[in-house]
């Protein structure tokens, strides 16, 4: 029985929004790289605001696209992310 609740712990999510344990792992792990880079370049944004004047926002935009408009019908409302609307660059 404890098995079954620790398994739980990673399978619901994935199942949830239609992928295998390994397959929501590789786009966790590449949106997170993302994140990663896109951050880094808003940070650097702040201190030089004449470099990656674009990058954030573009970024957002993107990973919005892959994770909600492309997973229409293969999720729940549970699991959708909510997005506050973006203003600026």
């Amino acid at each position: 029985m404890h098995d079954m609740k620790l398994r739980h712990l990673f399978t619901e999510h994935p199942e949830a929004v239609g992928e295998t344990y390994f397959e929501h792992q590789r786009c966790a792990f590449a949106f997170g790289a993302t994140m990663l880079a896109a951050g880094a370049a808003c940070l650097l944004h702040g201190l030089v605001p004449a470099l990656f004047r674009t990058t954030g926002s573009s970024t957002v935009k993107r990973l919005h696209e892959r994770m909600v408009v492309n997973r229409t019908g293969r999720h729940d409302s549970s699991d959708a992310p909510q997005v506050a609307p973006m203003t600026g660059s």
